[in-house]
């Protein structure tokens, strides 16, 4: 095997051992209609066994548990608007959080005409908590970045809906290069060395030789992406903050036939998300928020995919991974 061929199976393999996880997990993808097929919306995202969720519709916590999820990783909650179907579920979990002895604080980013009244919601049923709720506002009007650790960063998407609302776009920090343990190994580097080798530093040997850092580390993987479209009529101007992520969740409550009830409720259709991902230079589409009018909501996934084809319908329960 040739030097080229080898390096890059070197890559491969360092990227399916050190991808750091990126997953996203559908609690609920239903519309404001209740109905015995779908739950409300809710999602978590885990990005390093962090847990963020993304709305918290009714039944958040029980498709939480039969997710296989972790409440005490969960400390962060976004809420894109406050239609009932997507917050009304987070009450009884800061509730269910208080009885398993949370002492961790949880932090909301929801539109600010929310936080008084959930700060009256709290001081009534939730009175002795022993973690404190810290509620921070979120202007829907305008793209910024609300949040920041040293894994991600979650910008705000402005949508058009009945009352304001916005998406979240996650994305995943620049790593480091991976040091290559044989290269560290033959020259014999320190474990003390290696921050010093991953940020980008050469190598001199006791005999001066110099060796190129560019042969002691593999690249890094690319960057990851996860955006968020809750309820929103078709925005194609959308797409000038989405180029090339990852994944794209976007609702896609009716099917194109329904386009004057879509523009009506400011809702999407499936073939417009699917047009936005497309214009957008999307890696995948993930579209949920069903009508309970459908049925079988693969007539949905198929109006999409003639336009995306790399299109899947969300699921309860469904993992999927960046």
């Amino acid at each position: 095997m040739n030097f080229p061929s080898l390096f890059f199976l070197c890559t491969f393999v360092y990227t399916l051992l050190y991808m750091e996880k990126f997953e996203v997990t559908i609690l609920g993808c239903g519309s404001a209609l209740p109905t015995t097929r779908h739950f409300a919306s809710s999602q978590v995202i885990n990005i390093r066994e962090k847990l963020y969720m993304i709305d918290c519709g009714e039944g958040c916590q029980l498709q939480f548990r039969r997710s296989k999820l972790k409440f005490s990783r969960l400390n962060t909650i976004f809420i894109s608007h406050l239609h009932g179907d997507h917050c009304f579920g987070l009450l009884g979990l800061i509730s269910t959080l208080g009885l398993l002895g949370r002492t961790a604080p949880l932090h909301v980013y929801a539109p600010k005409a929310f936080e008084s009244q959930l700060k009256s919601q709290l001081e009534f049923f939730c009175k002795g908590l022993g973690f404190e709720v810290t509620f921070h506002p979120v202007d829907t009007q305008q793209s910024s970045v609300i949040y920041e650790d040293r894994s991600v960063t979650v910008t705000t998407l402005p949508l058009h809906h009945r009352i304001e609302c916005c998406g979240f776009l996650f994305k995943e920090k620049p790593l480091l290069p991976h040091i290559r343990r044989d290269m560290i190994d033959f020259y014999n580097i320190p474990t003390y060395k290696i921050n010093y080798i991953k940020n980008g530093k050469d190598w001199v040997t006791e005999d001066g030789t110099i060796v190129p850092n560019s042969r002691l580390t593999l690249p890094a993987e690319t960057p990851r992406s996860y955006a968020y479209c809750s309820d929103t009529i078709y925005i194609p101007e959308l797409s000038q903050y989405l180029q090339g992520v990852s994944l794209l969740f976007h609702e896609a409550t009716f099917s194109q036939k329904d386009l004057a009830r879509a523009k009506e409720t400011f809702h999407t259709t499936a073939e417009q998300a699917a047009t936005l991902a497309k214009n957008s230079l999307a890696q995948k589409l993930c579209i949920g928020h069903f009508s309970a009018r459908y049925e079988d909501e693969n007539v949905l996934l198929k109006e999409a995919q003639q336009v995306f084809n790399n299109t899947i319908l969300a699921k309860e329960n469904l993992t999927i991974k960046l």
